[in-house]
């Protein structure tokens, strides 16, 4: 994945998710969002299964573990917020009932070192 090290601040970020939607589709997922938004926030990645099965994947890039782990960035406050985004991203998209899945992909990309990717399937 090579190395991040000279990437900063909202690049790093795009980056990350750009390694996330890739490795999503890797996985067989079919992207069909990219940081949809509304009045009340973001959702970094929305992709299906295929199997009517509506992902919802946060992307937590970070260069370093002084501010905690990728993962926990994801509090119950933002789990919540999500729930509700994906519950507002149907509504505007019109889509019939479907399952949601919430997915969580940590970036960690340390200077000097191979970039790590951990994806957590329904993290909550």
């Amino acid at each position: 994945m090579g190395d991040m090290a000279s990437i900063a601040g909202n690049e790093l970020g795009r980056r990350g998710e750009d390694l996330a939607a890739e490795h999503l589709e890797g996985l067989g997922l079919v992207i069909l969002a990219r940081n949809w938004r509304c009045r009340e926030g973001e959702l970094d990645i929305v992709a299906t299964d295929g199997l009517r099965r509506l992902v919802v994947c946060e992307v937590k890039t970070r260069s370093g573990d002084g501010f905690g782990s990728p993962f926990e960035a994801v509090t119950r406050g933002k789990r919540r917020k999500l729930r509700r985004l994906a519950h507002l991203y149907l509504a505007e998209c019109k889509v019939p009932w479907v399952s949601v899945r919430f997915d969580v992909v940590g970036v960690l990309a340390r200077p000097g070192r191979t970039v790590e990717l951990s994806h957590i399937v329904e993290a909550f």
